[in-house]
């Protein structure tokens, strides 16, 4: 069963329309990778999924439960929209870190946040903190970090930045784990140690979307290939089918321009 399904996707800035009829589904614990040049849509994608922004038409399921429906007005309020982006973890690729927080508090504030709306919060509250805290602390172990817990982001690399990000994306146990050019904004020999997390998480089967330049890691980690241009799905397939040997020309065109690059 799918995990996720989106149906007639549509987003429009003004008079341009970014997403056109976007329809695909995701099956839990696989890895889908979506590329495409820069204005495809990829990015807007994550973020109507995120529901940073709001798609103009079309509806999101996940586990089976339409979650928006544009023709809904109910499901647009801001206290449904901060339910419905539980469901999804969001990795930047500007790590959006909180810079007066250390690594461990910005990999708890979240769930501290909702915790506080717990019934039994003021009654438990010792015991609740410190359970976020070790949990905290377990994602930050996992992600090689458990020496910098109390390190503030301007003490950091950028690839351990951006393991933070990813630790903070899962303390929150998302349905969906969307990562958006997540080693953009890292120097190459900082790229391959994000990869590597993101390699070990498809190798536990958490669920995906990562939008992604690195052609190269989606036909060797992603299950499913989907490329995006001009606000379409033109082509999606099984990674290394559409990486090495794509049906559509406008794929083959994206691939050799990007191979000469």
């Amino acid at each position: 069963m799918a995990i996720l399904e989106v149906n007639n996707l549509e987003k429009h800035f003004g008079s341009t329309r970014v997403l056109e009829d976007i329809s695909f589904d995701l099956e839990k614990g696989k890895a889908l990778a979506i590329i495409g040049s820069s204005g495809s849509g990829k990015t807007t994608l994550l973020r109507c999924l995120n529901f940073l922004e709001t798609p103009d038409q079309g509806t999101i399921s996940v586990g089976g439960n339409v979650i928006f429906d544009a023709a809904n007005r109910r499901s647009q309020t801001d206290a449904e929209i901060r339910k419905k982006r539980l469901h999804f973890g969001m990795v930047f690729q500007s790590f959006n870190l909180f810079p007066q927080y250390t690594a461990l508090k910005n990999v708890t504030l979240a769930k501290e946040l909702l915790a506080r709306e717990r019934p039994d919060f003021k009654a438990n509250k010792k015991a609740i903190l410190e359970e976020i805290q070790q949990e905290g602390l377990e994602l930050l172990t996992k992600m090689g970090l458990e020496q910098r817990a109390g390190h503030y982001p301007s003490q950091l690399s950028g690839g351990q930045q951006q393991r933070v990000a990813i630790a903070r994306a899962l303390a929150l146990k998302p349905d969906i784990l969307c990562f958006d050019e997540p080693t953009s904004a890292l120097d190459p020999e900082l790229t391959g140690e994000v990869l590597r997390v993101i390699r070990g998480l498809v190798e536990q089967k958490t669920t995906m979307i990562i939008v992604t330049h690195e052609m190269a890691f989606a036909r060797d980690v992603a299950d499913e290939v989907m490329f995006m241009d001009g606000g379409l799905i033109v082509e999606r397939g099984p990674a290394r089918q559409v990486i090495e040997n794509p049906q559509e020309e406008r794929t083959r065109q994206f691939l050799a321009g990007y191979t000469q690059e």
